[in-house]
Formats: structure tokens, C-alpha cells, sequence
């Protein structure tokens, strides 16, 4: 069982100061300058191209949105002034906002737009859904353009507004029109900040400033909708890896608000009175130990059955959130615990943590002593603590383990290869998901299983896209249920991922800030400094 204390050390209370060199800043500037510690270090920032939730959260911030999902979970009108559906819902036709700009000053047109999303569904799982059944998107005029679709997609507000990554941004023309799979290298957006690509330097810092010609939309900002009124006028990402460094910046106030301090710290820094704490997002995180469908030894369902078999989940989460029981729930599912379509239908495998099955389905799939190449993060507390459960975890039920220590930004990058372990690939890797992505099949690109359009692990399971199929269609609640129970199903026995428990994470800031919300995103507007 992994001691997490070792992350703590002998100096969370004393002052750590950055290794990065800063300039002094006046009074004035300092309460228009926002310091944040985001979960993982900023290693590319197109956010498109991959999936990773940093870049995710950086992005909200460059790029705006047509809608957007806001804390009820459903779309809002975001870049989009209205928009007008056929009475056959076959055709959208959508007009946009005026006098919406690129940070480059250029226009907002419909062209961008046009070309943006043609990207971004190249990429997306909801996006290939609608291109499946595209007949045409094109530009009307500079502010209006049109989808036409050879089938009803009734969902089609929610694909472009939801919280997942990737999200539908969009870009000038020049850019969207790069590859979908080649990353971009110029970062223009229209939302409400621009990116200081100059002052990057990805493993130490990332640097937003205010656009001071954003215009935000005049109801109150709510997750990704309404108005994203930005006070500050710098937002400053400063990347500590190391926990202790992080809780003993924010007390020394060297930072002003951390993302995800780990679990043990809390009661530190609850004991300051100049830092506040609180949970992040009340719909909280999936835990996710992704396997790899295409290459031995998780190319057969009986060895990633066995993972199931033996999977502990307890330890999984006592592993990230300690002794609070409060803090995490077993999820004997794929799906957001105590949201309607909740459901633990064909969960039975994962309460059992029986290691003699799991060594006996070993046996069964004619394991051969492939070596599993697990891709472990150590700059994120999560996947830190996750692999270091899951390589005891694995080497007791008689799998030869190969450890790949590195960071968050390469596993981002490896996890994108197919190729074989020993060229490149690899077996596993840890991530986790957030709720408020998990609540039902729409927005959750990690369920999906088709194949080479997957993601990555790239399973090819047509019972679970079929159940995702009829949760589309579905016509009823009812007929939903039902659906999510068969997908709930063939996704546990097909083992599209093993879900490793359901957790809560906090979020800590310094008093002296306000605006702090909770959320799936670590949004800025809104937010102050004293």
C-alpha cells in the first residue's frame, strides 16, 4: 500500500521559494496579476490535437465557444446571437454575435468558424457523429452559416458547447485549417484572454493576459456560459510538481490559488487563516486505469478481465484522498454516482478483488510473459499514487511489470502511438476523468469503442457502441435507462477502461482572492483580488 507522506517531507510549513526568477511588482500590479498552480505543466497547447484536461483549462481562456455548458449542464448561447432549427431538424442555421474579434484584431467570421469545426470533429467523438450524418456546413455570410444533416442529431448544442476536451473552439480560418492530428503553433483566439506565448516555458510557466477588446455577453457567467468578465489583468501559471512546494508558496502568499493540493496538506493549510479550501467540483472525478487494446498483453479480454477481477479500488482511493471517507465512493460503473442515469448494471467484477481469478484468467488467455509497459506520470499526485497501486497490483497476479517514470506531457504524447511497447507504445497509462463529463455517453469521448476512432487505447467493442447508439435515439427516460444499464454492460465486460473509484478533489486560495467557484474548469472570470 503506498505511504503517501513521502510526497509531504520535513518543509510544508517553512517558505519554499520558486526557482523561477520573477520580477517585483508594485502594490497595483500584484492585485491585477493572479498566480495559479495548475494540475500538470502546460507541455503543448493545441487543444484539439489531444485530450489532455491542462490543456483543456488553459484553452477556455484563449478560445471562446458557439455555446457553452453552464452549471445546470445544458448549452447556452456563448459566440451564437440565435440560432433556427427546420421543422424536420435537418438544418441549423446559426448567426453569430457582432463584433466578436480575433486577438489579432481580425473579425470573427463565419469562414473561421466553418473551418474550426470542421477540425474539431475531425477529432471529437460527437463530432464524427455529426459528420457521419453531414450533408453540408458552409458559410452563408459572414455572420451566418448552416449545417445540413441527413438525419436528425438533437444533441448537436451540446457537442458544441460541452465541458470535454476537445471542445469546439474556434479559430481563425489559417489555423483551423491545420491537420487535425499536426499540432498548431500559433495561438489566436477571441475569448477573453490572450495567450504570452514569449513569456511560455513549458515545465515552469504559462502567461495569459486580458484582452481588452472581449466582449462578454451580459448574463452572469455560469461554467463555460454568460459573461466571462475577467478582473485581473495577468494571469500567471507557475507549474510545482512537488505538493509541498505548492502548500508552503500559498501560505508564504508567492501564489494565490492551487488547483488540486493533495488530500494530506488540507489540514495545513485549513489551519491558516489566510487561505481558504474547498472542493473543486461537487460532480468530482473517474478514476481510469486505460489498457491498451491493440497490443499484447491487453489485446485479450481475459487479461484485462483479470485487472477487474483484482482491482481494489479502496486502495486506489485511500491512495489519493487518504482516511476521509467522504472524500471517494466505489464506482462499480462507468457513469457519475447520484446523477439520474446512474447505474451499476454488469458491475458485479469489481467488488470482488479476488486475485485468485484474476490469476486464473491469466492462465485462461495463455498470458506468454509480455512485459506491460505502464506509462506513469510523477508530476501529478494522482497518477503518481494510482501507479504505484497498480504495479503491486500487477505483479502480484503474476504480470511482468516495466515502469516508465516520466511526466505528465510525455504520457500525453506517447499515449497518441500505436505502434508496439518495445518501439514507442505502450501497455497502460492512469488518468482520470471529471463527472461533469461522465453523467451520460454524449460528452465522453473515454466510453466510446470504435475502434480507430477511440480514444486512446482505441477499443473495439460494437456491443458498447450500439447501447450508445440507442441512448441517442432513446425517445423516453425509460428507453435512456435502459440503454445506459446495456452500455454499463459491454462496457465492463469488454473492459474499456477499469474504472478505479470515484473521488473528490479540493481546491485552495488565498483569502485575499474572491470569485473562486466550483467547477469541472478552474475559471477565471469573475474573480478578484484584495
Amino acid at each position: 500500500m503506498l505511504n503517501r507522506r513521502h510526497f509531504l517531507g520535513a518543509g510544508a510549513g517553512t517558505l519554499l521559494a520558486s526557482s523561477l526568477p520573477r520580477p517585483a511588482l508594485s502594490s497595483g500590479a500584484a492585485d491585477k496579476t493572479l498566480r495559479f498552480v495548475p494540475q500538470a505543466n502546460l507541455a503543448n497547447f493545441d487543444p484539439i490535437w489531444g485530450t489532455q484536461m491542462v490543456v483543456r483549462n488553459a484553452a477556455v481562456l484563449v478560445w471562446d465557444l458557439l455555446y457553452g455548458v453552464d452549471a445546470t449542464l445544458k448549452p447556452q448561447r456563448q459566440m451564437v446571437e440565435a440560432e433556427e432549427v427546420s421543422a424536420d431538424g435537418l438544418t441549423w442555421t446559426f448567426r453569430l454575435r457582432p463584433g466578436l474579434k480575433f486577438h489579432d484584431g481580425e473579425p470573427v467570421l463565419s469562414r473561421d468558424v466553418v473551418a474550426s469545426l470542421e477540425r474539431w470533429s475531425a477529432r471529437d467523438p460527437m463530432g464524427q457523429m455529426i459528420r457521419a450524418v453531414q450533408v453540408e456546413l458552409s458559410a452563408v455570410d459572414d455572420r451566418t452559416f448552416r449545417w445540413v444533416l441527413r438525419r436528425p442529431f438533437p444533441k448537436l448544442l451540446l457537442a458544441l458547447g460541452k465541458t470535454t476536451s476537445p471542445c469546439a473552439f474556434i479559430m481563425p480560418e489559417r489555423i483551423a485549417r491545420t491537420d487535425p492530428f499536426k499540432q498548431i503553433n500559433e495561438y489566436v483566439g477571441s475569448g477573453p484572454m490572450t495567450f504570452a506565448r514569449t513569456e511560455w516555458i513549458p515545465g515552469a510557466r504559462a502567461v495569459f493576459e486580458r484582452f481588452a477588446h472581449y466582449q462578454p455577453r451580459p448574463e452572469p457567467a455560469s461554467w463555460l456560459a454568460g459573461g466571462k468578465r475577467v478582473l485581473v489583468e495577468r494571469v500567471e501559471w507557475q507549474v510545482m510538481p512537488d505538493p509541498a512546494t505548492a502548500a508552503a508558496a500559498l501560505q508564504a502568499g508567492e501564489i494565490d490559488w492551487w488547483e488540486n493540493p493533495i488530500p494530506d496538506l488540507v489540514p495545513l493549510l485549513k489551519g491558516n487563516p489566510a487561505v481558504k479550501v474547498g472542493i473543486a467540483d461537487p460532480l468530482g472525478n473517474i478514476g481510469s486505469f486505460r489498457m491498451n487494446h491493440l497490443q499484447p498483453p491487453f489485446d485479450n479480454v481475459k487479461v484485462r478481465r483479470a485487472v477487474l477481477a483484482a482491482l481494489n479500488q479502496q486502495d486506489y482511493m485511500r491512495a489519493i484522498v487518504g482516511d476521509d471517507d467522504d472524500l471517494w465512493k466505489p464506482l462499480p460503473g462507468f457513469f457519475t454516482p447520484d446523477t439520474p442515469l446512474y447505474t451499476e448494471a454488469g458491475g458485479g467484477i469489481l467488488k470482488g478483488h479476488d486475485l485468485d481469478a484474476a490469476r486464473k484468467l491469466l492462465s485462461e488467455a495463455g498470458y506468454k510473459g509480455e512485459p506491460v509497459v505502464c506509462l506513469l506520470a510523477q508530476d501529478q499526485p494522482i497518477t503518481k499514487a494510482f501507479g504505484e497501486v497498480t504495479v503491486d497490483l500487477l505483479q502480484k497476479i503474476g504480470l511482468k511489470v516495466d515502469v516508465v517514470a516520466t511526466d505528465w506531457g510525455t504520457v500525453g504524447t506517447r499515449r497518441t502511438s500505436k505502434a508496439p511497447p518495445a518501439s514507442g507504445g505502450w501497455s497502460m497509462f492512469h488518468t482520470w476523468h471529471g463527472g461533469a463529463d461522465c453523467v451520460n455517453p454524449a460528452a465522453y469521448p473515454s466510453i466510446r469503442a470504435n475502434g480507430d476512432k477511440a480514444w486512446f487505447g482505441w477499443p473495439n467493442l460494437p456491443g458498447v457502441e450500439t447501447s450508445i447508439t440507442d441512448w441517442f435515439d432513446a425517445a423516453t427516460p425509460e428507453d435512456e435507462r435502459k440503454a445506459m444499464a446495456a452500455l454499463n454492460t459491454a462496457a465492463m465486460d469488454g473492459v474499456v477502461y477499469a474504472p478505479t473509484g470515484f473521488f473528490l478533489s479540493y481546491q485552495a486560495w488565498r483569502a485575499s482572492v474572491s470569485g473562486i467557484r466550483r467547477g469541472p474548469i478552474p475559471v477565471v472570470w469573475g474573480v478578484s483580488k484584495s
